[in-house]
């Protein structure tokens, strides 16, 4: 009988099939397991489960249905004005502040290949339209190729002088992986890449509305001057 124990139920694993029994056995575990779970919210269904059983379909079910609710627990922030960075000099700053305003949000560095053309760029791009709503905010990142090795303060001197960057230049974070800054993890979450979530390389740029929600996704090579049209569009002057 099923009521004698789980062993007696996985010696007739061979007339139940796979996933009958692993339906049946992981009932079991859990009916047993009911207070528990009432009264600590803590606790994980798949915790709960023997190795054998998460190879089952049941399972495999369980796992993506916790895998999405810790996911949605994650998941507090809805738009970029709900974040808070740091900028090159370790103050906060509340992406609130830019509620109103079209931003591009891009990973930068001082020794790419990209480096002189995207600074540049993104310089004329914010000359001519800041007065109509742009801002641009720009996330040093070593990640690629070790290409930004230096420290907030070399990272400014050389944006500010070399290219005369008037746009706020934040804290140096990564983009990827687990020590990702969470508004990247935000970004990357909002519009996934071509070949996958992740930032490919130094100056990825992403563009958000007045509202805070991301509206679009460009390459590395994307050139800021050759997105103008779209940024026109959020400020209203296409």
């Amino acid at each position: 009988m099923l009521r004698s124990g789980p062993h007696i139920l996985l010696r007739k694993n061979h007339f139940l099939g796979p996933v009958a029994a692993s339906f049946l056995l992981s009932r079991q575990i859990l009916s047993n397991k009911k207070q528990t779970l009432l009264c600590s919210s803590q606790v994980s269904l798949v915790s709960l489960l023997s190795p054998s059983i998460k190879t089952g379909l049941l399972g495999q079910v369980l796992c993506n249905l916790h895998s999405v609710r810790a996911m949605a627990s994650q998941s507090q922030n809805s738009t970029v004005h709900d974040f808070t960075v740091k900028d090159a000099r370790g103050n906060d700053v509340d992406l609130s502040q830019y509620k109103g305003k079209t931003l591009l949000i891009v990973n930068v560095a001082s020794q790419c290949g990209l480096t002189n053309s995207n600074y540049t760029e993104l310089g004329q791009l914010y000359e001519k339209y800041k007065d109509q709503g742009l801002e641009i905010l720009a996330f040093p990142c070593n990640q690629f190729g070790a290409q930004e090795p230096g420290n907030n303060e070399q990272i400014l001197e050389f944006a500010c002088t070399r290219f005369k960057a008037e746009y706020p230049i934040f804290d140096k974070v990564d983009v990827n992986g687990k020590d990702a800054a969470p508004l990247y993890k935000f970004l990357k979450s909002s519009k996934g890449g071509l070949f996958g979530d992740n930032i490919k390389w130094n100056f990825s740029k992403f563009l958000v509305d007045k509202d805070g929600n991301v509206v679009d996704r460009y390459a590395p090579t994307t050139s800021p001057l050759s997105i103008e049209k779209d940024v026109k569009k959020l400020l209203g002057t296409a």
